[in-house]
């Protein structure tokens, strides 16, 4: 199987090599998220579920902050980044999900693309140095000193968004009735 669904959500490869296939199943749920939200305007992207505060406008600032983290700063040890770097996380460590209610579906969409295809650059150059066996330059849980490889990194990752697109299922559904896989 070949090719995007009736979504434009590329098909993971069947056959294809373990590179391919982990990079495929986490395009797939990138593209996942990107459908969930897709068409909805600002207030759609508030729209919380139940008692819950997670929203859609929510789930891509906190994607494009976990993309900037484990891409960037833990596998390359290079900066995160705007808007990452100016936030005080020990004052306000729920920032990414409180402050997307204040941007548009634009900067929203914006961010969590831009992070996207800067994670791709940074998942290709460590493929080519040391390849899914290259370990994390900056532990994420110090003081541990524990150092994930990239195979577990773009695993977590599928982990990752499959989570969080099970939330944006939810969440769309209870918007315009939109549901699907």
């Amino acid at each position: 199987m070949t090719g995007t669904d009736r979504h434009g959500r590329p098909y993971p490869p069947v056959d294809g090599d373990e590179v391919a296939t982990l990079l495929g199943f986490l395009d797939h749920h990138r593209a996942t998220l990107a459908w969930k939200c897709a068409g909805l305007d600002a207030d759609a992207l508030r729209v919380p579920v139940a008692a819950s505060s997670i929203t859609l406008g929510g789930l891509l600032k906190h994607m494009a902050l976990v993309e900037a983290l484990w891409f960037s700063l833990w596998l390359h040890g290079r900066s995160p980044g705007d808007p990452w770097v100016a936030v005080d996380w020990d004052a306000d460590p729920d920032w990414a999900w409180r402050s997307a209610a204040g941007d548009s579906p634009e900067e929203l969409r914006g961010l969590w693309e831009a992070a996207v295809a800067r994670s791709r650059d940074l998942v290709a150059e460590a493929l080519a140095d040391g390849g899914l066996t290259r370990q994390a330059v900056v532990a994420p849980w110090p003081p541990d000193d524990v150092r994930p490889t990239l195979r577990w990194i773009l695993l977590h990752m599928v982990e990752e968004y499959a989570r969080h697109n099970g939330h944006a299922d939810l969440i769309r559904e209870s918007i315009d009735g939109q549901v699907g896989d």
